[in-house]
């Protein structure tokens, strides 16, 4: 009889829990109108579940903060374009390593899929895409095998790619953001891997995170895996969170922030992070691998004392040392995982290659634009091309353009006259020539930065000297220009917590009652 009850007992139980009693996961609800989540039976808005942001491929985080961007050498060029100031960096991501040839050359092998060669249309997008390898010739020297060679050959795979112009590297970056994100959806089920046999993306037909969002792509559906009663989706949204923003060119502020390493320089290392209660902030340094103001960065040891940690020209025109014991142990680049990593991991931050970065060059940035958030010149404001604006369907109101992408349409200054944040849709020339300054650089006058068009590019290289390492020195090229000198890698927002995954924003403290 006892047994009978216990049997009894649990059968009452199950049948609470089957109809949604005792045991029934607590539904997420909303804070402001108290309605459920993800509930088909009051309204169905979905939601969810907070995720941290995902780490992208080559990737590594940093850590933003303050820091007195500028001039750290006394300014032998006489150039007085990198004025110290201090300004704040938001946390953000950054290659490892700057690009090598191996990866680029996966870039054009997947254009050369998609965009068939034989249209003439499409031979343009290829050939625009080409790094020019004519950038090693010179007149007084004999670089004819890195003209035929550097570029293609297997044994400078792991080589940084050059002759890369601003714009190439920027198509790059859309380009990766793509592939990423492609990858991430088929690995969930929403897009199939039939989308990557040969010609199943051709032309305008190929998946880019954009135009898939709007509906202007539709990709063959793969199997998503859903709880049972959930409503199938088939395609993912940005609310997602599985889809990561896109890689992008550094800012010039987030480049030398992240060549600096500066992390974890806590002057009392006895008091934890957190209860430390006093700001902190860095001696000035001159190079990424430095910790202190005469450039060495020793170990117990000694171990690193007399050897090279960048690759670059020593003293009046010593690019290599002598047989039997180079000092760099490279006579032009070296691959992008060599030399002494700065406080981030990050390889190659001074020589090597010099690097592109997303700002357009002015003498006097830094004293012109924002301390927070970040710092950047360059910012021509765009919107979503509207092709039919009778309909708010996004897959009938948008278009592509002949590669596939989404077309853009510049903000007009008409649009912004009554903004209280920019008045202007262009405004990379803001204080600069403008209304608002005394300034103007008379382009074919008096100087030959050309207004618009003239880029900023980091870091010495390769058969640059010891002044040009320091992250603060900065140059500038013509954004269709390139040099052998002269290459790039990839940067990506950080959404979420400044501190990393994990981590929580802002400062917690427990709940107050209020005194009656």
């Amino acid at each position: 009889m006892k047994n009978l009850l216990v049997l009894m007992a649990c059968m009452v139980l199950l049948a609470s829990c089957k109809n949604g009693g005792l045991f029934k996961k607590k539904q997420d609800k909303s804070s402001v109108t108290g309605w459920n989540y993800n509930d088909k039976n009051q309204g169905g808005y979905k939601v969810t579940k907070s995720a941290e942001q995902g780490l992208g491929p080559g990737l590594v985080f940093v850590q933003g903060g303050t820091f007195t961007m500028g001039q750290t050498e006394e300014d032998v060029m006489g150039d007085w374009n990198n004025i110290p100031r201090r300004v704040s960096v938001p946390s953000f991501y950054i290659d490892r390593s700057e690009v090598a040839n191996v990866h680029y050359r996966e870039y054009l092998h997947w254009l050369g899929k998609v965009f068939d060669a034989s249209d003439p249309a499409n031979a343009k997008i290829l050939e625009a895409a080409l790094p020019d390898t004519l950038c090693w010739r010179s007149e007084l020297s004999y670089n004819e095998p890195l003209v035929e060679f550097y570029f293609r050959h297997p044994g400078f795979n792991d080589y940084p790619v050059v002759g890369v112009t601003w714009r190439q590297a920027k198509d790059f970056c859309l380009w990766r953001s793509d592939r990423v994100n492609e990858k991430a959806l088929m690995e969930k089920g929403y897009v199939n891997k039939s989308n990557l046999k040969p010609g199943a993306q051709q032309g305008d037909n190929n998946f880019n995170t954009k135009s898939y969002l709007l509906g202007l792509y539709t990709a063959p559906p793969g199997k998503i895996k859903t709880k049972k009663g959930d409503t199938k989706t088939t395609i993912a949204s940005m609310e997602s969170g599985l889809l990561l923003p896109d890689y992008r060119l550094p800012f010039e502020a987030e480049w030398e922030y992240a060549a600096y390493g500066l992390i974890n320089q806590n002057p009392r290392p006895s008091v934890k992070e957190g209860k430390r209660g006093e700001e902190l902030a860095s001696n000035k340094q001159l190079y990424p691998w430095a910790q202190n103001m005469n450039g060495l960065r020793d170990t117990r040891h000694g171990t690193w004392q007399g050897t090279f940690l960048a690759n670059f020209k020593r003293g009046n025109g010593d690019n290599a040392g002598v047989a039997g014991g180079l000092n760099d142990r490279a006579f032009y680049t070296a691959p992008v995982n060599s030399f002494y990593p700065n406080g981030f991991g990050l390889y190659n931050m001074a020589g090597n290659v010099s690097e592109w970065v997303e700002d357009t060059y002015r003498p006097l940035s830094t004293l012109d634009f924002d301390d927070m958030p970040a710092p950047f010149r360059g910012n021509k404001f765009q919107k979503l091309y509207v092709a039919d604006s009778t309909t708010l369907d996004p897959s009938q109101r948008y278009e592509k353009d002949s590669t596939g992408r989404v077309r853009m349409a510049d903000v007009t200054d008409k649009e912004s006259k009554d903004r209280r944040n920019y008045q202007r849709g262009n405004v990379i020339s803001f204080l600069d020539g403008d209304s608002l300054s005394q300034a103007s650089y008379g382009y074919g006058v008096t100087t030959m930065i050309h207004p618009e068009k003239s880029k900023v590019y980091k870091g010495g290289s390769w058969n640059d000297r010891a002044y040009w390492l320091t992250p603060g020195s900065r140059r500038f090229l013509e954004e269709d220009q390139s040099l052998s000198t002269l290459g790039f890698r990839c940067a990506m927002n950080r959404m979420g917590s400044p501190e990393g995954n994990k981590r929580k924003t802002g400062q917690y403290y427990k709940t107050r009652r209020q005194k009656r």
